[in-house]
């Protein structure tokens, strides 16, 4: 059974940094793409960044430059290194693992870390 926990949530102030990690268990780590996603309340869950099983990246384009996606495949952990945060990065980031069969698709879901920032 996949298990994604994330940790390092927490309150910054603007231009502040903080180091999202998501811990997974339950499967092949190195196989999957995994990635962190973002929700507000009343709003869709939006992509943040991801990291293939090869390590290719891809991030949205309002944090670019900005955020950076890691993984460790010693500790089956992936990071999002969250550098000159703005207010309106505040939301719930969930980390994601994402498998490809040929007999379908399976997302998985960690419980969210609350990002806040604000002065």
């Amino acid at each position: 059974q996949v298990q994604l926990v994330e940790s390092g949530g927490g309150l910054v102030q603007p231009g502040g940094s903080l180091n999202l990690s998501c811990a997974a268990s339950g499967s092949p780590f190195s196989s999957y793409a995994m990635g962190w996603y973002r929700q507000t309340p009343g709003k869709q869950r939006d992509m943040v960044a991801t990291i293939t099983g090869g390590g290719s990246t891809k991030y949205a384009d309002s944090v670019k430059d900005r955020f950076t996606i890691s993984r460790n495949y010693a500790k089956n952990t992936i990071y999002l290194q969250m550098n000159n945060l703005k207010p309106e990065d505040t939301a719930v980031y969930y980390c994601n693992q994402h498998e490809e069969w040929s007999w379908g698709v399976y997302d998985y879901w960690g419980q969210g870390t609350q990002v806040t920032v604000s002065s």
